[in-house]
């Protein structure tokens, strides 16, 4: 299973109503450096809820078209998530996912 299969697959896990933060899919996929490569795998995730992954801080990420922000965030309050000062309140939206042992020891891969 290639990384960004991974993630698809663990971002669908999400529950509606709760968030996760790139760090931490990177984190549970045995990844924690890879942020930003979860990013990347999300810029093309048809079919996957995108909308419930956020900044360590909470906040949506910054694209260059606005309305993907808008999109984001409206997606996310509707579904009931409480945002303040432009942040989701992390403490209370947090998705506790659990690890995928996706990979071997040696860094590859399987599935």
């Amino acid at each position: 299973m290639s990384f960004r299969a991974a993630v698809l697959k663990l971002v669908k896990k999400i529950p509606r109503g709760r968030v996760a933060t790139y760090g931490q899919l990177a984190t549970l996929l045995g990844r924690p450096r890879s942020a930003r490569a979860v990013g990347q795998a999300l810029r093309r995730a048809d079919g996957v809820p995108w909308h419930r992954v956020v900044n360590a801080q909470g906040g949506i990420s910054r694209r260059s078209r606005m309305s993907g922000m808008m999109t984001q965030r409206i997606l996310l309050e509707q579904e009931g998530i409480v945002f303040r000062r432009g942040r989701v309140v992390l403490v209370r939206f947090r998705w506790q996912g659990r690890r995928l042992n996706l990979f071997r020891n040696d860094g590859i891969l399987r599935g």
